[in-house]
């Protein structure tokens, strides 16, 4: 695989994948940035270095054609706050009006084309509007980790009609972070998975079997681990059909040597939301009619000891409702615990999606070493899975 910084790019047109799927508030303002900030290090590799940049990416989920609140222009702002040269929008992301402008670029110039997903063919794979992208570059750079699972029209199949391909800054950062999770020496190294559902977490917890020492378990998902060691959850949320897998992967663990930690104790409340009767239960005095909603003070304390002793943290997913601030302090506490293993030299990898979200909302996003910007794509990715965005690359 090359890297775009191993590209000539003077005077030619980099056709970059990009991932400005970002949210938008009422106004089309764009609420947090930092997808377009994160892409910053490629664009402007290529334009300080005579090169022009031609942007394609998707918004959001638009259903049969355009819809001007997903459109692309509504990023261009804050793209502009880091880059200080022209930036273009075409109206279409293919067309001869959109391939006129790519042609008519200046170097040193941005163009960034309009939502992919308003064309069907995109997430289709389609050969015949890949080919279409192609022509707006002279050469192809994805940078966009989160989209990177999906075989897209312009995440994998447009690779195909460029001699040149190149993985961009933001993509081979990611990577490196993941394979220090995966591939490191240090020990021990601690997975923190959470979430609502076992299912979604089954495959990467058995293959992190292999890599870790230590699996703490929170969310929704360890009311499932919880029955398997047969303790009653109430109404909690809970995987009927998953409860001898969880069984399994305990067993597994123990085979391994692998401790997996799961909640002593529980906050719980009588109704899903904040304004229920709320109590603290260990795990063998729990009602029958309550469900559980986050992890319970002792837990923490349980799990402190063993992120702070760990080399290299990898958390994805919430501890409770975090939403919610009755059922935040478990998450939050967590996040300051991994801010506090890092300051003392650990490495942690924060995965997307939700675990993103928790550390922006406790304000530490610069305190841990990396939060990525996949969600989906950094869960393939550490389990194991050949992503089709980094497999097209070569």
């Amino acid at each position: 695989m090359k890297y775009i910084n191993q590209a000539n790019v003077k005077g030619r047109r980099a056709l970059i994948r990009v991932d400005f799927n970002v949210p938008l508030n009422e106004n089309f303002e764009v609420t947090d940035d930092r997808r377009v900030s994160e892409a910053i290090p490629t664009i402007k590799h290529i334009i300080d270095n005579g090169g022009s940049a031609i942007l394609m990416s998707h918004l959001g989920r638009p259903k049969g054609g355009p819809e001007d609140k997903f459109s692309l222009k509504h990023t261009i702002p804050a793209l502009q706050k880091y880059v200080d040269c022209p930036i273009h929008f075409a109206g279409d992301c293919i067309g001869e009006e959109a391939y006129q402008m790519s042609a008519n670029l200046k170097p040193g110039e941005i163009l960034v084309l309009e939502n992919l997903r308003f064309y069907r063919e995109e997430e289709k794979g389609d050969e015949a509007f890949s080919e279409k992208l192609s022509k707006h570059g002279d050469y192809y750079v994805n940078d966009a980790f989160g989209t990177a699972h999906r075989a897209h029209a312009s995440t994998t199949i447009v690779a195909k009609f460029f001699e040149e391909v190149y993985c961009g800054l933001l993509l081979k950062k990611e990577i490196e972070n993941a394979e220090k999770v995966l591939n490191s020496d240090a020990r021990p190294v601690c997975a923190i998975m959470g979430g609502a559902k076992v299912s979604d977490k089954i495959v990467i917890i058995e293959n992190l079997m292999d890599k870790v020492d230590y699996i703490l378990i929170g969310g929704g998902m360890a009311f499932t681990f919880l029955r398997a060691k047969g303790y009653r959850v109430g109404k909690s949320l809970l995987e009927e059909d998953k409860i001898a897998t969880a069984a399994n992967l305990l067993k597994t663990a123990v085979r391994k040597g692998v401790k997996i930690l799961t909640p002593v104790d529980s906050v719980v409340s009588d109704v899903f939301g904040e304004d229920g009767k709320t109590q603290v239960v260990r795990n063998e005095d729990f009602p029958d009619d309550m469900m559980g909603l986050d992890i319970g003070p002792q837990t923490f304390e349980y799990y402190y000891d063993t992120i702070l002793d760990s080399k290299i943290i990898l958390w994805n997913g919430p501890m409770g409702v975090f939403e919610m601030e009755k059922f935040a302090k478990g998450t939050m506490a967590v996040a300051e615990a991994v801010v506090k293993a890092t300051e003392n030299g650990s490495f942690s990898l924060i995965g997307g999606g939700d675990s993103a979200a928790a550390i922006k909302k406790a304000d530490l996003e610069d305190k841990v070493s990396y939060v990525s910007t996949g969600g989906g794509a950094l869960l393939e990715y550490l389990e194991g899975k050949v992503l089709p965005g980094i497999a097209a690359l070569g």
